[in-house]
């Protein structure tokens, strides 16, 4: 996932301001330009800082500059960029001032303020129309969020250590500070554990399979489990290292009661079924969902909260957890767990009765009780999805909100802070980015990119005060429809850089024709010189519609990128490049009683298509004939 941050250059005229995502919370442009070369000297307080080296590197290679960097005073009046902590103290957590003028930058932040500002003064250098130009103008910024996150599903596709770095990469450009590693599930246990070596040595295997779908045949007798992988406790440390470099925190995620046949395949003996033949789930139907939202499990993948034998396996697993992730959460999903292995268990039920616990939901909140005890007795705090707030549950916990503005309100109201990661509001980026059939498989609906742009979680329900307890903003990719890095970078790009518009960007100053007309051309050019895979936009908003009219301007006001062509048909015929390809305006008149269909195709300098879509135009009414 290399982006190699290039300067693309733009021959449509482009205010480098309008180009930066996410949009700053000010910006006031000023008179003049600054030329940065590579014979710009680069002053600094702290010539050894992390930040200031990253930025170097990112600076050879977006345009091969090679800047000396000084920690005294420039003889003369040479052109420098000055990096300064001085006069930082006022500045909000994650802030920094921004001054470009003709006579030189100057960059004041410290800490994440000052690595951030330093991603937007590269920005400013990509997105410039002229080589190094940069226009002068005044940045005061800091985010609207403190935690912007981006969760990975590992489990369901493996990903290596150098393809989370490039994603780590990103999130960085793009200021998102915390990654969600969800590492475990039924289809993969992706962490070694030095205590329980089976948990990768069985669960981080399975046999291999095509695609996850209900016709997806299950583990035959005597097959092979080779599909899969995990991380070393020394991969991890280094992916740690690599993270915090760019001021991510990794959330790790350990998915438990629910969600643990890679756990179980490994060590049967934490369900209460026991079943031996429970093998890594290769992509298989193991269960049948219903209309309500309920389901039914064929085979047991939940752990057993009335054994000691399991809070022992927790414990150990937690510890080691605990001592390789310094963030001060550790996630332990708590969703979708199926009860009904619990409910036939003699045992259990007499567990229940003995502790007066009253149904297999308050089972679940007494395993996330104990769980949470076991958790802070590592001096971390639980993180957890909204199925653990259901209940009567009192423990001091966060929850990460994927069910939207109702839960929301009940989660703050009953004093726990959230973090927002609602589907609904196109924050899960396994879901299609249109209601065209021609998008790739996804995981289901769809959630096109204005949705994660749009989303403002200041629900009106909620006051000033109950607001507060939000921390944040999250977007989720599911990995089941995902087997590799291109199909992961077309499901995250461009709606990955509308969610960091979401969370770092007041809604006073973000706007959605400026990002789409403006900002992510030049970055999806980028991306296309880089050789990433993305979804290309389309020449229309809709893919799919129907004007009743006799004549139709066929009028494209931006190219969804520089150096695209757009190419069309009238005969219902799917275009391509040897078509009709876009140049002007064109008017097109549908004879009386006719129909005329119109299909158009994007397609990028690297060759990279849109889908296709489909304008008819009716001229066959009554009224018109």
């Amino acid at each position: 996932m290399a982006f190699l941050y290039g300067s693309i250059g733009s021959s449509v005229a482009q205010q480098p301001k309008s180009a930066l995502i996410p949009m700053p919370q000010t910006v006031k442009m000023t008179h003049g330009r600054f030329l940065f070369t590579t014979n710009t000297v680069i002053r600094t307080e702290d010539a050894k800082s992390p930040a200031v080296a990253y930025f170097l590197r990112q600076l050879k290679r977006a345009g091969n500059f090679s800047n000396k960097i000084v920690s005294g005073k420039v003889p003369g009046k040479q052109p420098e960029l000055f990096i300064t902590s001085a006069g930082t103290a006022q500045l909000p957590e994650e802030g920094y001032r921004l001054v470009v003028a003709p006579a030189g930058i100057t960059l004041a932040g410290k800490g994440a303020g000052l690595f951030y500002g330093l991603q937007t003064l590269l920005q400013l250098i990509n997105n410039a129309e002229e080589h190094g130009v940069i226009n002068s103008m005044i940045i005061e910024d800091a985010p609207r969020f403190g935690y912007r996150g981006l969760m990975l599903d590992v489990s369901r596709h493996f990903f290596t250590v150098a393809q989370i770095k490039d994603l780590l990469d990103l999130m960085a450009y793009y200021k998102l500070n915390r990654f969600h590693w969800h590492l475990t599930d039924d289809q993969g246990w992706r962490l070694e554990i030095k205590s329980y070596p089976k948990l990768t040595q069985v669960g981080a295997w399975r046999v291999p399979r095509i695609e996850f779908s209900g016709n997806t045949l299950p583990p035959q007798p005597g097959e092979a489990a080779t599909d899969g992988g995990f991380y070393t406790q020394e991969q991890v440390r280094d992916i740690i290292r690599y993270a915090a470099e760019r001021h991510i925190e990794i959330l790790p995620e350990i998915d438990v009661p629910g969600h643990s046949m890679a756990a179980i395949a490994a060590y049967p003996e934490l369900c209460v079924t026991k079943d031996t033949s429970i093998q890594v789930n290769p992509g298989s139907s193991f269960a049948k969902w219903f209309p309500s939202g309920g389901f039914e499990m064929y085979i047991d993948n939940s752990l057993d909260p009335t054994a000691e034998k399991v809070y022992t396996f927790l414990d150990k697993v937690m510890e080691e957890v605990a001592a390789l992730f310094p963030y001060p959460y550790i996630h332990i999903g708590g969703d979708e767990c199926y009860k009904a292995f619990w409910e036939k268990d003699e045992r259990v039920q007499s567990f229940m009765k003995q502790y007066q616990i009253k149904d297999a939901h308050a089972l679940q909140t007494w395993f996330i009780s104990k769980l949470n005890k076991i958790i802070l007795s590592k001096h971390k705090k639980m993180i957890a999805w909204d199925e653990v707030a259901e209940g009567e549950m009192n423990d001091s916990i966060t929850i990460m909100n994927r069910f939207g503005e109702k839960s929301a309100a009940t989660q703050i109201r009953k004093g726990m802070h959230i973090i927002l990661a609602p589907g609904g509001n196109g924050l899960y980026f396994d879901y299609a980015q249109s209601s065209s059939d021609q998008e790739p498989s996804s995981h289901g609906g769809d959630a096109p990119a204005w949705k994660a742009y749009q989303y403002n979680p200041a629900y009106a329900g909620l006051s000033a005060e109950e607001r507060k307890f939000m921390m944040g903003v999250e977007g989720c990719i599911w990995t089941e429809n995902i087997p590799d890095v291109s199909k992961l970078q077309y499901m995250l790009l461009p709606r990955m850089l509308a969610l960091a518009e979401t969370a770092w960007s007041d809604t006073t100053v973000k706007d959605y024709t400026r990002f789409v007309n403006s900002a992510l051309p030049l970055h999806l050019g980028a991306f296309d010189k880089a050789g990433m895979n993305y979804r290309v936009p389309t020449a229309f908003d809709y893919t799919d519609t129907t004007f009743t009219t006799d004549k139709f301007k066929f009028e494209v006001a931006q190219l969804p990128l520089p150096g695209a062509r757009i190419y069309y048909t009238l005969n219902n015929r799917p275009p391509g490049d040897y078509d009709h390809a876009y140049t002007k305006p064109v008017t097109i008149i549908i004879p009386k009683g006719k129909k005329i269909t119109l299909k158009t195709i994007v397609i990028t300098p690297a060759g990279r298509r849109s889908i296709i879509t489909r304008t008819v135009l009716d001229n066959s009414s009554a009224e018109n004939k």
